[in-house]
């Protein structure tokens, strides 16, 4: 099975940027277990393949749909055998998908013909910058609309620079969260770390990513995780957000200040996510290496007991310091900007302690932001 198949655009349904969503209706004979003249949902990524119009013929690719992922839900355009727009231009030599059919370069923030690469190799550290650590990408909205709401309400504003990592989706034009928090001005740059690429800076790794966003992007607060399609085994160490962990040991040795947005859920049907998810218990015990601020929502008491109780059985809150924060505000504001949000398909009436977790997150950093401004210089 090669999970390809050739077709013609039909109908271009959006554009953000770096994306064109269509319909691509599949031709005939091209793959058996398609089915014939199937018009089926595909996404274009502008940077890597360019932009197609209606009666292009495109390749796409068919994992998503045909094996039923739980993120996709589309074919993804793999090349274009005739096509009525311009081709992709390069604008670096940094090369990104390295080694595979879609290989592109890119122009890496740090990189001799950048003009911000004197300012990366001048790079000290974050000197106590919050980074907002989080491992799944349904996290990010709710950190983001609580920590401006937060600041606002104390007359502060902030400049949130997002770092995506490469663990799940590389594209960052998947993200249609980034796309509706860029627009609302609760994210001012994105910088693609990794593998990843599509942001308005690219990074060679999650250093010199956090590196851009302390001096390039000039952030109040960095937001790193990564994008959509978390992937996880059942393992203890055997899934994508790991790098919620190495994001934590990066943010603390480059003198950041690191929060850890816990995943917490009373509604997912696996047991190994309720309450607190194996995939946090494993971050804070086995793979970060530095003390770490870990905000709880505050919730009902047998919920809050629970949490707690597990995070004293694993020896958590022997290392790292957990702050009970009433997030409900928060999480308001997250309601009120007129964002759709959801995991794992849930919203927030079914995953409040999901979300609450998150936005927690995001008044504590709104916190740290507003103690780093009223500091009194030293000798006043």
């Amino acid at each position: 099975m090669t999970y390809r198949a050739a077709g013609v655009v039909e109908q271009i349904t959006a554009i953000r940027p770096g994306i064109q969503e269509l319909l691509v209706r599949l031709e005939a004979g091209t793959r058996v277990a398609s089915p014939v003249d199937a018009v089926r949902p595909a996404m274009n990524l502008t940077e890597l393949t360019g932009h197609v119009a209606p009666g292009d013929r495109v390749e796409v690719n068919t994992v998503a749909m045909d094996l039923n992922l739980g993120t996709g839900g589309f074919d993804f355009v793999v090349s274009v055998s005739s096509r009525s727009t311009g081709a992709v231009q390069a604008n670096g030599h940094i090369v990104k998908l390295r080694y595979t059919p879609l290989q592109t370069p890119v122009l890496a923030v740090e990189s001799q013909e950048s003009c911000h690469h004197q300012t990366i190799a001048r790079f000290v550290g974050l000197a106590d910058t919050p980074v907002v650590c989080f491992e799944l990408h349904s996290q990010l909205p709710a950190i983001c609309a609580a920590l401006h709401w937060a600041l606002k309400e104390c007359g502060l504003t902030a400049r949130v620079a997002y770092i995506m990592t490469d663990g799940a989706a590389l594209p960052i034009a998947i993200s249609r969260i980034v796309t509706a928090l860029k627009e609302r001005g609760m994210i001012t740059a994105t910088i693609t770390a990794g593998q990843a690429v599509g942001g308005d800076y690219e990074a060679v790794n999650i250093y010199s990513a956090m590196a851009a966003a302390r001096d390039v992007v000039e952030a109040d607060v960095i937001v790193i995780g990564q994008g959509p399609g978390n992937v996880g085994t059942d393992t203890p160490l055997g899934f994508s957000g790991v790098d919620q962990g190495m994001a934590v040991n990066a943010a603390a040795s480059l003198g950041g200040v690191p929060v850890f947005v816990p995943r917490i859920s009373f509604a997912d049907s696996r047991s190994r996510h309720v309450g607190l998810s194996h995939h946090s218990v494993t971050n804070l015990t086995s793979v970060v290496r530095a003390p770490v601020l870990v905000p709880i929502p505050r919730l009902p008491r047998d919920e809050l007991t629970c949490l707690y109780e597990v995070m004293q059985e694993k020896g958590i809150l022997d290392v790292h310091e957990a702050i009970t924060i009433d997030a409900d505000l928060g999480l308001q504001a997250l309601e009120g900007c007129g964002l759709n949000v959801t995991t794992m398909g849930r919203g927030i009436d079914k995953e409040r302690a999901f979300f609450l977790a998150a936005a927690a997150a995001g008044l504590l950093a709104a916190q740290l932001v507003e103690s780093r401004v009223n500091q009194p210089e030293v000798g006043t």
